[in-house]
């Protein structure tokens, strides 16, 4: 027996009817892409609260400054945890890594 929805006139609540309910590739896409904008905006809140620049960032973790820019871009999706690491232990800080489910963050 299916039930009926309740209208909504929410437009993400729309959206997310129309293109990801019920399509587990769309889902796990959109996931992936919340990390990696969750990543790059992390990195670029710690380099800005220690004071530093791209260039200084990557004098300290032994890159280079695009490198930096790379990853400070919500777009990019080559995080490693290698690269994740250097910059911390540059920062005086370690990674803490935590699971939650995805029914917690959707839309």
């Amino acid at each position: 027996m299916s039930r009926k929805r309740k209208p909504t006139t929410d437009a993400v609540e729309i959206l997310h009817r129309r293109y990801y309910e019920g399509n587990s590739e769309r889902i796990a896409d959109l996931e992936q892409t919340r990390t990696d904008a969750e990543v790059a905006h992390s990195i670029h809140a710690l380099r800005t609260q220690a004071g530093l620049t791209q260039k200084e960032l990557a004098a300290l973790v032994g890159t280079t400054p695009s490198v930096i820019s790379r990853l400070e871009n919500a777009d990019y999706t080559r995080h490693s945890l290698s690269m994740l690491r250097r910059i911390a232990a540059a920062l005086d800080l370690r990674i803490e890594t935590r699971f939650v489910p995805i029914s917690s963050t959707a839309a």
